[in-house]
């Protein structure tokens, strides 16, 4: 069927110099095995001589992505949906690039300054003038003209607004997933996509299955006919808890809110947000379109403590796409259940299990069998790529449109009532508080169905 149109966890890791060298190992076996594949970036530009990159986001996420943009050996790209497929031939590939850390900025300086010990194990030293912190310390960052490439990893509330920024200042991005938490961020990442497009600016993002070569692989099939025509799909990610952050007696309500971000909806969009999103993503790029509805429902039952903020623990939600076809979709964090993170496809003619197999009824079973690139940092060498090729990446899209996806089925859970994508792309309620400032911040109460209401 040919498309309808054209985790990371969060809590500090150490970076020794030992892990910097094991990353780049796996990145350098990835790539020996692309640049034997017939999809490699040729070029005959340099539109970016040398990466200098400011990190907005200084947490683990943040940390692990600037080892991943360092871990770049070898710059190749695979091109996966809406890639250039014109700009790909066989038997090439680009130089690497330098790559140098020139800035860090984090709303707290503790993370700030815990990144930049990370950095200064491996050589990188950034100076007190290029360390930027504060809710107004991105703006500052921006403000440093050498700056090329930002890397963003804030809590998701944050990113639309600063995505904007990023672009307004001239400067490529790669942007963690999702792209918001509700239907105005959405809209305000799509500015940033259009403007990126008017500025020949790249932008990826953390959907990281997209620079997979088995994904490529096993949905171009799928969009060949290996399958037939699409009739149903299916997508999980059930797990168990994940990290979670005390609160001490010194913190205000806002900083807690903030170190413990995955557990308020304002800051992180819920976990069928933040997490199912890379499932939702992968179901989208098949069908080459985004859903019309959501119908959903989800709860929160095995969530008691305070700790957890007040996101649901368990989400199943139905989606129409545009030719009627459904796709079925469950997320759960609860522990000592089954964990199943991953995608099918049934077709006329078969099915596919995500990047895995492809089983026909007539024919012969292909499963995925060479070896699989880190996608880490997979994502910043194809940016990087493509914008020295002249014919920058923009994924800004893409990102917009599963998470608007995601927010759809979230906010039909959370009303007990179906959504329809422009009610949820053109909504107008908003997630977060008025202004920024630490102190206190009301708890929110847990959506109540029936109760609760979309604006």
């Amino acid at each position: 069927m040919k498309p309808l149109s054209s985790d990371r966890s969060d809590p500090a890791e150490a970076l020794s110099r030992r892990t910097f060298l094991q990353h780049s190992s796996t990145a350098a076996a990835g790539l020996a095995v692309l640049s034997q594949a017939p999809f490699v970036l040729t070029t005959h530009a340099a539109a970016l001589e040398k990466v200098k990159i400011g990190v907005i986001g200084c947490g683990g996420r943040g940390t692990g992505a600037v080892l991943d943009a360092l871990g770049a050996a070898t710059q190749v790209i695979y091109p996966g949906a809406g890639y250039h497929t014109e700009d790909v031939a066989t038997g090439a590939s680009v130089a690497h690039p330098d790559i140098e850390v020139v800035a860090l900025c984090d709303v707290f300086r503790d993370r700030l300054n815990t990144c930049r010990e990370q950095l200064r194990k491996l050589g990188i030293q950034i100076p007190d003038s290029r360390c930027f912190d504060g809710f107004d310390g991105y703006r500052k960052l921006l403000e440093v003209d050498e700056i090329n490439y930002v890397i963003h990893t804030t809590p998701p509330h944050f990113r639309p607004a600063h995505a904007k920024a990023v672009i307004e200042a001239g400067k490529h991005l790669f942007i963690e997933k999702p792209g918001a938490v509700d239907g105005p961020g959405v809209r305000l990442l799509l500015e940033a996509y259009e403007l990126a497009k008017r500025k020949n600016l790249g932008i990826a993002s953390g959907t990281q299955r997209r620079h997979m070569r088995g994904y490529n692989e096993a949905i171009k099939r799928i969009h060949d006919g290996m399958i037939g025509e699409i009739q149903c799909l299916r997508c999980y990610w059930n797990g168990g808890v994940i990290w979670v952050i005390e609160r001490s007696p010194q913190m205000s309500d806002m900083e807690w809110q903030l170190r413990n971000w995955n557990y308020f909806t304002w800051l992180g969009g819920d976990h069928y947000v933040e997490q199912h999103l890379h499932n939702i993503d992968v179901m989208n790029w098949v069908m080459g379109t985004h859903p019309v509805k959501a119908y959903g429902m989800g709860g929160r039952q095995a969530r008691e403590h305070p700790i957890h903020g007040h996101i649901y623990d368990h989400f199943a939600v139905e989606y129409e796409y545009p030719n009627g076809v459904r796709m079925f979709s469950q997320a759960r964090q609860m522990n000592h259940c089954e964990g199943r993170v991953e995608e099918g496809v049934v077709g006329t003619k078969g099915t596919s299990n995500g990047a895995t197999w492809i089983r026909p009824k007539e024919g012969p079973f292909w499963r995925f069998r060479d070896q699989e690139v880190n996608a880490y940092q997979q994502e910043h060498q194809n940016l990087i790529a493509s914008i020295r090729a002249g014919t920058p990446l923009n994924e800004a899209r893409n990102l917009a449109e599963s998470t608007l996806t995601a927010i759809m089925g979230r906010e039909s859970a959370y009303t007990g009532q179906p959504i329809e994508w422009e009610q949820a792309l053109n909504s107008q309620k908003v997630w977060g508080p008025d202004r920024y400032e630490f102190g206190p911040l009301p708890f929110p109460k847990v959506p109540m169905p029936g109760d609760y209401k979309l604006a």
